[in-house]
């Protein structure tokens, strides 16, 4: 086979056109009971493409998407790979100025969204100029907002024979702008290549040995990087069967592990410990799951989890853009690791001066993939931070990690300012830019501080301006009505200054150390709740 050839079938429909060829009508996922063929996932996804290539949609055009769990995004996602058009997954609970600048940034032409979430949407309208329609799927009556953006329903639009211009679409070609998480700046878009997905696709299935006899549990949600090229992906390519969850419920996980024989699942750090929380019963043992896979469980719970569940934890160590660069694997794990060099990457730490440091020595991980277009293209539009991030040929992750002899390798902290909380990354400087929003507030600096999940809660310190006064429950309503729930800071502490350094940097070294103090309010211990 031709370069050429193969270079066209490595894309994310490429994959499902295979599937669809060996065992078309072999059930792929399934979602509230419905079980979905990857036939159906094929007709629907093409339907999608023809709608939206009628509405102007075509090869390199970017499209946002903001839906939860449900087959709509799926198809919605294959649809727009189908046309060589690059999806923008945007959080749901984004709103304000974080939603303007990611839709604005990403320069996205069409939504797809959910009728539900248009009081986000709609008061950010005005300030996207380059958005010139939306296409809205409605239920239970739902009205669709009437403005100066025409709207087109999602089922008139993918109510077609589903044929369409198939453009030339290879491996190299851009599917999807996966914003992380800003660290000193706005949160940057990853440009992601779709050989990328397919390789994230193939590094899974071999690591967790994927089979068809597999069912994969997937309960992150769809607009996250992990639910589409970590479980999606290695379910697609592997045979497995998926059951896609609305969202993560402690209540449903274990009744619908069962119900459907699921044999994997896909965690974050904040996870396990909610699991834990449940009294334990006897049974809990007897259950299909032979996988957990994910990171940041505390050391001290890896044997109680696989103990009590009956499973096997496999950490690694991971970035939007850069895919598993550090796995551990079933036949070579270390608890409390992040692994070894995965599959196609090389790695080294590095001191602050770019010396590569040897075992036992804390230093930045820098890591380069082995194949072409396995990895992110650029940050798109911002060609200052790819060179940043570029420096001297390998890319530099902005983590601490540290090696041992045998070459398993341990997070140590984030060199970068950003935090993490339920599994949603959170810039720290876009928590201070709402807060230092507030009429009354001089400065802020948000940093985290570790939580009994064991990933961060918020933490906002912040002071007056001469003669002001503000409550602890005045600055959070300010604040949750700009930004996402999981960004509301659980503790605020006001001070008199902030500690600094001679350059008037504020010090959040020294804050951190302090943590949480006598005089820290918490919006939990007050019963303060923040709305979804």
């Amino acid at each position: 086979m031709s370069s050429a050839v193969e270079a066209r079938k490595r894309t994310i429909h490429g994959v499902l056109k295979e599937k669809v060829a060996e065992c078309g009508s072999r059930e792929f996922f399934y979602f509230k009971d419905q079980a979905f063929t990857y036939e159906d996932l094929d007709r629907a996804s093409d339907r999608v493409a023809a709608g939206l290539q009628k509405a102007g949609i075509g090869k390199g055009d970017k499209v946002a998407i903001i839906m939860g769990n449900r087959p709509e995004f799926l198809f919605a996602w294959f649809g727009l790979s189908k046309l060589g058009a690059i999806e923008v997954p945007v959080n749901t609970a984004h709103r304000g100025d974080l939603l303007t600048y990611m839709m604005d940034k990403s320069d996205s032409r069409l939504l797809v969204m959910e009728a539900g979430f248009m009081d986000r949407v709609a008061p950010v309208l005005k300030d996207l100029p380059k958005l010139e329609r939306l296409v809205v799927l409605s239920e239970n009556g739902e009205s669709v907002l009437s403005s100066d953006i025409p709207v087109l329903d999602y089922r008139q639009a993918t109510d077609n024979d589903g044929a369409f211009e198939a453009p030339l679409v290879t491996g190299s070609d851009p599917f999807a702008i996966m914003f992380t998480s800003g660290t000193t700046g706005p949160s940057k878009g990853s440009l992601m290549p779709q050989n990328y997905a397919l390789f994230m696709g193939k590094v899974c299935t071999e690591t967790a040995a994927y089979t068809e006899a597999d069912c994969l549990y997937n309960t992150l949600p769809l607009f996250h990087g992990n639910a589409q090229l970590l479980s999606t992906m290695p379910a697609l390519m592997s045979g497995a069967r998926m059951v896609l969850a609305e969202r993560f419920s402690a209540s449903r996980f274990w009744p619908e592990v069962k119900k459907y024989g699921c044999t994997e699942f896909n965690y974050i750090g904040g996870i396990l410990p909610i699991l834990l929380k449940a009294e334990p019963r006897s049974d809990d043992g007897d259950n299909s799951l032979r996988l957990m896979f994910g990171g940041g469980c505390p050391p001290h719970l890896f044997e109680e989890v696989e103990t009590r569940f009956g499973v096997t934890l496999l950490e690694g160590y991971g970035m939007s853009e850069i895919g598993l660069p550090l796995l551990n694997t079933l036949k070579d794990r270390k608890i409390g690791t992040c692994g070894k060099a995965a599959y196609g990457c090389d790695v080294k730490l590095v001191d602050d001066y770019g010396m590569e440091v040897g075992p036992g020595v804390p230093g930045e991980l820098l890591m380069r993939t082995q194949e072409p277009f396995t990895m992110l293209l650029e940050y798109y539009k911002m060609p200052e931070k790819t060179v940043e991030a570029w420096r001297d040929l390998w890319f530099n992750t902005g983590d601490y990690l540290i090696m041992d002899e045998e070459g398993y390798f341990q997070f140590v902290d984030r060199k970068k300012d950003a935090l993490r909380r339920r599994g949603e990354n959170i810039s720290s400087q876009e928590v201070e830019k709402v807060i230092s929003g507030h009429s009354a507030v001089l400065e802020s600096a948000a940093i985290g501080v570790k939580s009994e999940m064991s990933e961060d809660e918020v933490m906002i310190c912040v002071t007056l301006k001469p003669g002001e006064t503000l409550t602890p429950e005045a600055l959070l309503d300010f604040a949750q009505e700009r930004m996402a729930y999981f960004m509301v800071p659980r503790y605020v502490r006001f001070m008199d200054q902030l500690p600094k350094t001679p350059t008037e940097k504020v010090q959040k070294a020294v804050l951190r150390e302090t943590g949480v103090s006598p005089d820290t309010w918490d919006r939990e211990a007050a019963g303060y709740e923040v709305k979804r």
